[in-house]
């Protein structure tokens, strides 16, 4: 692997669809005092000393960005269309503002398609007052791309049947909404150090790796550390989980940050 900058990633949200807590779940996950059993929409903040990126933007972009801070953005990166992963888009009106200019969103052609037809008012003809302004960039799953100083290696996955992007950096590997990964697509992320995969629950499920899988994944792919996201109330407590998982592998949580 070329050497990069060093980035800092921040998880924003470690979720899965519904969020944790679920509304109206009376379960012992859902109501949970334990900060770490709150879990916004999955997503990620990737910085360096000049360039802020998020990969997704759910229903809680905004409330993820106003927690971490987040004063500038360079590049919003898609994996996937599904409305937990685009819906909160809009929001990038604020980065209009305060930027001055379009901002930078990278998609699959797929993935354009569905904001095309969710947010059909940012491509019509009628320049109408506080829009989002956007850039849109296709991303090919066997192209890396750069957004600033942000080096990006896409990575195919697929989710029951929608092929969804993960994303390297560095020696960094983010995976979410993923039950399937390709040998092909394995080889970008071997020699990883740090990998992120989405661990949903321990039943088995259509689209999602189980605890389970996620487990016997990052042990064939070997990271020096890996920490599970898109995690659902049925996973259990995060302190419980945690005492489960092997050495080497953890429960990510909201707000919690790596340098790579």
């Amino acid at each position: 692997m070329t050497e990069f900058l060093q980035v800092k990633i921040t998880f924003l949200g470690t979720g899965t669809s519904q969020g944790v807590p679920i509304i109206g779940c009376q379960c012992l996950v859902c109501v949970s005092n334990d900060i770490k059993d709150n879990r916004l929409r999955s997503s990620i903040l990737i910085e360096t000393e000049s360039t802020t990126v998020v990969i997704d933007s759910g229903p809680d972009f905004r409330q993820q960005l106003l927690r971490a801070k987040v004063k500038k953005l360079d590049g919003l990166v898609f994996t996937h269309s599904h409305k937990d992963h685009v819906a909160g888009m809009d929001d990038v009106r604020a980065f209009n503002f305060l930027q001055g200019k379009p901002v930078d969103i990278f998609a699959s052609t797929e993935t354009q398609e569905v904001i095309r037809n969710e947010f059909p008012y940012i491509f019509s003809n009628l320049d109408y007052p506080g829009i989002p302004k956007i850039n849109l960039f296709t991303i090919d799953k066997d192209t890396p791309f750069i957004i600033g100083d942000i080096h990006l290696q896409p990575i195919e996955v697929l989710h029951y049947k929608m092929p969804v992007l993960g994303f390297r950096t560095n020696d960094f590997t983010y995976i979410t909404d993923a039950n399937y990964i390709s040998n092909d697509e394995l080889t970008k992320v071997m020699g990883t150090k740090y990998l992120v995969l989405n661990a949903l629950r321990r039943e088995p499920h259509i689209s999602h790796f189980t605890l389970e899988e996620a487990i016997d994944l990052s042990k064939k792919i070997n990271a020096q550390s890996t920490f599970f996201t898109h995690i659902s109330h049925q996973l259990g407590l995060h302190k419980d989980v945690e005492k489960e998982l092997p050495n080497g592998i953890n429960l990510a949580y909201d707000t919690f940050s790596i340098v790579v």
